[in-house]
């Protein structure tokens, strides 16, 4: 049997794409190579944008009965002073603050949702190994099994390590990052006040993610040198984090195994598709963690596929004629957010990482958005709604 669409990865942007095209009345076939879907240290920020989009969904009440934790404002340590610097709460949308739930959770609310339509299907523990390719067009995927599965259309959204990069299906653009993050998580001594928070110092920069119970914790390192700290033991690195925040209760950061690495990288395709076959989220451009922004972009990929192809492919429609048109809107916000990204990468973040005298003063911008509450609207927009967000218009075949 050839379904209509073949989703490869059931990641956010995986599993969204499969319940909008499912929603618009298409044969979908979601593969993920695990188990489950649990995962620790995945992105778990749920922004503004993306739960507008479950509002248009009529989802998003069923959405926020689910544990959730919520932040709406953006802080920084600096020189021992703390700046808010971003204020999410004057956005004009149904959710405006950011929801900090487990990927996992996230996901199995997706595919709850995306089982109501009939032609909607998930398979775990379905590894791809290569694309079908017949006259001269991708025509499904050979599973590690040996097995086949067929589609008019292929959706790549298996994140950073996609196989259309391992195979070179399409081209890669890198424009590269000074750092990487080993994640962790503390418990908290205060309740967080519903914030992010950064502290910034020569030499080591931390963030700390509020999540209800505990700080999810991300330490930024230069690129590369994650062998050379964990060499010098799990004490050299609670050290350094404890240079970064006194504050912090460090009694969990107590083994080298605590640690999680994350190889940041920041790279985009030049072509995200070929005849049936399109890339989207992180296997059409993987993203700076700066922001949180990654799944968000991801699910906006999302529903402008389904905006531009559901219809016809569910009408049994030639869908490659209109794969150009799916990079075509996603690419300038891609660009802006990653040049944005790459700015804040390479003018703050490299040049903070390298050695030299610590930070007397924070910089006069951090200073002019925490003297003057207006001003925080501009990040907290950004960081809430992106730019180009996008509007569910692809049919509901089911609304009846």
């Amino acid at each position: 049997m050839t379904d209509g669409l073949i989703v490869v990865g059931g990641g956010p942007a995986g599993v969204m794409a499969g319940l909008l095209f499912a929603r618009a009345g298409c044969q979908v076939r979601v593969l993920e190579k695990h188990a489950d879907f649990f995962r620790d240290f995945r992105g778990d920020t749920v922004h503004p944008s993306t739960m507008e989009v479950l509002h248009q969904l009529g989802m998003l009440e069923r959405f926020l009965q689910r544990p959730h934790h919520r932040l709406d404002k953006a802080q920084l340590k600096i020189a021992g002073r703390l700046f808010t610097i971003g204020d999410l709460t004057h956005l004009r949308t149904p959710a405006p603050f950011i929801a900090m739930m487990p990927q996992w959770d996230f996901l199995d609310f997706l595919r709850e949702e995306a089982s109501a339509f009939p032609g909607f299907q998930l398979e775990m523990k379905a590894s791809v190994d290569a694309f079908i390719e017949e006259g001269g067009r991708v025509a499904g995927v050979r599973l590690s099994d040996g097995t086949g599965r067929r589609g008019t259309l292929t959706l790549a959204a298996d994140g950073r390590s996609s196989i259309v990069r391992r195979e070179g299906m399409l081209p890669v653009e890198v424009l590269g990052a000074p750092m990487d993050v080993f994640w962790f998580r503390l418990a908290k001594r205060d309740d967080g006040g519903q914030a992010l928070r950064g502290s910034f110092d020569r030499g080591r920069i931390l963030v700390l993610i509020d999540r209800g119970n505990y700080w999810q914790c991300a330490f930024l390192i230069p690129k590369g040198k994650a062998d050379e700290l964990t060499a010098r033991g799990i004490g050299h690195i609670r050290s350094e984090v404890a240079k970064a925040a006194d504050d912090l209760d460090l009694t969990e950061l107590d083994e080298l195994s605590d640690l999680h690495l994350l190889s940041v990288a920041l790279d985009r395709l030049t072509r995200w598709w070929r005849p049936g076959l399109l890339a989207i989220g992180d296997a059409a451009h993987a993203m700076s963690p700066i922001g949180g922004i990654g799944i968000n972009l991801a699910i906006q990929d999302a529903v402008a596929a389904a905006n531009i192809l559901a219809a016809p492919l569910a009408e049994g429609r030639a869908v490659d004629p209109l794969l150009g048109k799916v990079q075509e809107r996603r690419l300038l916000p891609t660009r802006l957010v990653q040049s944005a990204q790459k700015l804040a990468q390479d003018q703050i973040i490299g040049q903070l990482l390298e050695s030299g005298d610590p930070i007397r003063e924070a910089p006069a911008v951090v200073r002019l958005l925490d003297a003057v509450p207006l001003l925080r609207r501009i990040p907290g927009r950004l960081i809430g709604l992106g730019v180009r967000r996008e509007r569910v218009r692809s049919p509901d075949a089911y609304a009846a």
